[in-house]
């Protein structure tokens, strides 16, 4: 496979090029002509608001980007992000196919990230267009040139693998609902995931009788089509931990939001409620590519939750892999209900910690935004830290609910050992406490709702999947394991 990103130690001759600079500085390098320099100097002058300039000359042209350095110096790396977001849109107009970019500014991070965005804002989503429309709708770059004296091969590796991750994540969500039943999907994953050394088994209806996966049964319960349960192992010879940290994914592949409907515009986009699901499998994916020394088990439930004459019923009660019973209140609150038999499950591999993503709530999505991503954890506080850092240094940020003893009075229910809802406030909490419910280990849980999937392009992030939380989590990954050596 081409690589996305090349190393050089000079712009290649007569090759136009995009040069980033801190704003302010005079550009005193011989990369720039002096008519160059001097266009530049009268452009600042007249427009000091102009982050993008573009030096366009017969022979060659030049795209300066004028870097704000930021007091925090993640959000200076976001801004060289969106930067490149701004040179794709260049490159794509002009139908670019080999470009170089350099920097002005010695730490080579800056520059790194200005490709990342580059190439992030590349994506492209073609699978249903006709071959003529692809042809003319396919961004154009194939291979980014990085010319700098401090090029950093390791975190290039790293960016090139979390950004294929990314557009894999992209591809599953924005995959139209009826190519990606339960079990396709499942299947695809297995397939993707096996050449990277990961073991996978996909579990279909009988295997998930016999567990007793209540929660996912009913779901499942007003498909046409069956569910399915992923199990995919990364263990290494080299592991650093004995104990393994589990991944576990939403997999609702399509949300109508079964008998209690979704009404409005709310079933708009709910091909993307299997993105937790998709995320894990491609962080563990990353984690192999990259031979990571870890233990990871990504498990990931699936099914789609539709409306027949046998779908389970508001008033219902159903009992979960672990003998668990549940009242159901709404259909529509199905997501910790395939999740919980997850969880359940997953107290066989002992984990060390366990982290849930999930397109939960949109009680999560109305509090914070597409600004970020809410997150709670139960006796996880240090790795929680972890998490919030690396989300800052990345600007895939979290903001951290509480979890209270208090919230899991909302789910008592006079019927059954819990209700699978509580009260109309603090939805989002009340639906980690469900999952809670379940767990003997350290838990993080991480509610995307609000930021897997985007009515409209924000920088580098896409309309559609996002691809969010693959950064986050392989990031996070790097980080937890020089704390276990």
């Amino acid at each position: 496979m081409e690589s996305l990103f090349l190393q050089s130690q000079q712009i290649p001759a007569g090759s136009g090029f995009a040069l980033l600079l801190p704003d302010g500085m005079k550009p005193s390098t011989s990369l720039l002509k002096r008519s160059e320099k001097q266009y530049l100097e009268d452009f600042r002058t007249h427009y000091p608001e102009r982050r993008v300039i573009i030096l366009e000359t017969p022979d060659r042209m030049v795209v300066a980007l004028l870097l704000k350095q930021e007091e925090n110096f993640s959000e200076t790396l976001e801004s060289c992000r969106r930067l490149g977001s701004d040179l794709a849109d260049i490159i794509d107009t002009r139908r670019i196919a080999t470009f170089s970019v350099t920097a002005l500014l010695s730490d080579f991070r800056c520059l790194a990230a200005l490709a990342e965005g580059v190439m992030l804002a590349g994506y492209r989503y073609l699978n249903w267009f006709s071959v003529e429309k692809r042809k003319e709708k396919q961004f154009p770059l194939r291979q980014l040139i990085l010319v700098h004296k401090k090029y950093d091969k390791e975190l290039m590796q790293h960016t090139e693998v979390a950004i294929r991750s990314i557009f894999l994540v992209r591809d599953l969500v924005n995959e139209p609902p009826a190519n990606k039943s339960a079990e396709v999907l499942a299947q695809r994953l297995a397939e993707m995931a096996t050449p990277s050394g990961i073991l996978c088994d996909v579990m279909h209806r009988k295997h998930i009788e016999a567990l007793k996966m209540g929660g996912l049964l009913a779901v499942n319960r007003g498909s046409i089509d069956h569910p399915a349960f992923a199990v995919m192992e990364w263990k290494p010879a080299d592991a650093v931990n004995t104990k393994p940290i589990v991944l576990v994914g939403k997999g609702v592949t399509f949300d109508t939001g079964g008998m209690n409907l979704k009404t409005g515009t709310f079933m708009d986009g709910m091909k993307s409620d299997m993105a937790g699901a998709a995320t894990m499998a491609a962080v563990l994916m990353a984690t192999a590519t990259l031979k990571l020394p870890l233990y990871i088990i990504a498990l990931m439930p699936f099914t789609d939750n539709r409306v027949d004459g046998n779908a389970f019923l508001p008033g219902d009660v159903i009992t979960m892999h672990d003998g668990t019973t549940v009242e159901i209140k709404n259909t529509d609150a199905e997501g910790r209900l395939i999740l919980a038999d997850a969880l359940s499950y997953a107290r066989r591999f002992d984990p060390m910690l366990l982290i849930t993503a999930a397109t939960l709530t949109g009680s999560a999505m109305r509090a914070i935004g597409a600004h970020g991503t809410v997150a709670m954890h139960h006796q996880a506080a240090r790795q929680m830290e972890l998490l919030k850092k690396t989300g800052e240094d990345l600007y895939e940020r979290i903001v951290e609910f509480p979890m209270w003893k208090e919230y899991a009075d909302e789910l008592r229910s006079d019927i059954a050992d819990l209700a699978n809802l509580g009260g109309p406030n603090g939805g989002a909490i009340i639906a980690g406490k469900f999952l809670q419910h379940f767990v003997q280990y350290p838990f993080i849980h991480l509610d995307i709702a609000g930021t897997a999937f985007l009515e409209k392009r924000a920088h580098y992030i896409p309309a559609g999947g996002t691809g969010t939380g693959v950064r986050l989590l392989l990031h996070f990954l790097l980080n937890f394991r020089k704390t276990l050596t």
